[in-house]
């Protein structure tokens, strides 16, 4: 069974966007580079780095399912059901959009983040599922679900804006020490879950 994993792009004081939802500099590290990371998306292009390339590939190659929220799926148009990762995505909803099985017939729709994450695991199967939302993420983290707590941090101060983490509901949460890759734009970061 794969990993369960966290991953956003984050400012150096720890928000993930503005408070209008704009990522402004956030992304700068995706086209701050040479090497080509491809995807099925062809309305997002990657060009970076040789190390944020390796960091990316990380992500992506071994994803078999991504879990979001519905404030992220309506912000991003369902990635026009090609989601960047390469992975079929999943929901956590109260209610599913107006046509989204026409719309997006490889999105599933989820009430619950732990639903969400069952669901991702048996999509998945031996692969990972990255956790692409703030908010699903600190739940998810909160009910002991995350493996891997994954960080692109960009050399910019937001001052306010969507947090990446607020106050875990248990207290500290202790993660064992990163793996670090120096990249163009962006440190990656990866810091497994201590158990």
């Amino acid at each position: 069974m794969g990993k369960v994993f966290t991953h956003m792009t984050m400012s150096l004081d720890g928000f993930v966007a503005d408070p209008h939802d704009r990522i402004g500099e956030l992304f700068e590290w995706y086209e701050a580079g040479e090497v080509t990371v491809p995807n099925p998306n062809e309305t997002v292009e990657f060009r970076v780095d040789a190390a944020g390339a390796r960091a990316l590939r990380e992500l992506t190659e071994n994803c078999g399912a991504v879990v979001a929220g519905r404030r992220l799926f309506d912000i991003a148009d369902g990635w026009g059901d090609k989601h960047p990762a390469g992975a079929p995505v999943v929901v956590v909803t109260h209610r599913a959009p107006e046509g989204a099985a026409e719309r997006w017939p490889t999105t599933t729709f989820v009430s619950g983040v732990e639903a969400a994450i069952t669901r991702a695991r048996g999509i998945a199967g031996d692969q990972d599922v990255s956790l692409a939302s703030s908010t699903i993420a600190q739940q998810a983290l909160d009910l002991g679900l995350v493996d891997e707590v994954c960080v692109s941090l960009v050399p910019v101060l937001f001052g306010e804006g969507v947090p990446y983490f607020t106050k875990p509901a248990a207290g500290h949460l202790l993660l064992d020490d990163p793996i670090v890759v120096q990249g163009r734009r962006a440190l990656h970061l990866r810091y497994p879950v201590r158990r």
